[in-house]
């Protein structure tokens, strides 16, 4: 049997590690070999040796580290975004009382309108009746 190639290129995890670690450090620095000057997931691989699909799958840390470099750390967004979800939950709920109480005002505000209504149609209904005798007249009279 033939001893497998391949086999020699494969490192320890926690070599590989350190190996990523210290391309992130050369890449922030300003010192990486390949030239690379942006933080990337996709630089630092580069600048390892490494595919980018390795750091996403089997080193997770490193990824989150990387994404920490560039401002985006996905916990950091995550817990952001939470909390902006929590306070439009609270003024989502706000709005809701509000539009059941202005909803209760605008019943209450319809009731008293036909009322009012139906008192202008009596009255209408008693100036246009001959034989109602305005008193504004009468007093005019004597």
């Amino acid at each position: 049997m033939k001893p497998n190639k391949k086999a020699a290129k494969y490192k320890a995890a926690v070599d590989r590690e350190k190996d990523l670690k210290l391309a992130l450090c050369r890449i922030q620095k300003g010192r990486a070999r390949t030239g690379e000057t942006r933080v990337s997931i996709a630089a630092v691989a580069r600048e390892a040796g490494v595919s980018a699909a390795l750091i996403h799958n089997h080193y997770p840390s490193i990824a989150e580290a990387i994404r920490e470099a560039q401002g985006r750390a996905s916990r950091a967004m995550r817990d952001v975004k939470h909390q902006d979800l929590i306070a439009e939950r609270k003024m989502s709920a706000a709005y809701r009382q509000e539009i059941t109480e202005l909803r209760s005002k605008v019943a209450n505000l319809a009731s008293i309108n036909e009322m009012l209504l139906d008192e202008n149609r009596v009255l209408k209904a008693k100036m246009n009746d001959r034989s109602v005798v305005d008193l504004a007249l009468k007093k005019s009279h004597r």
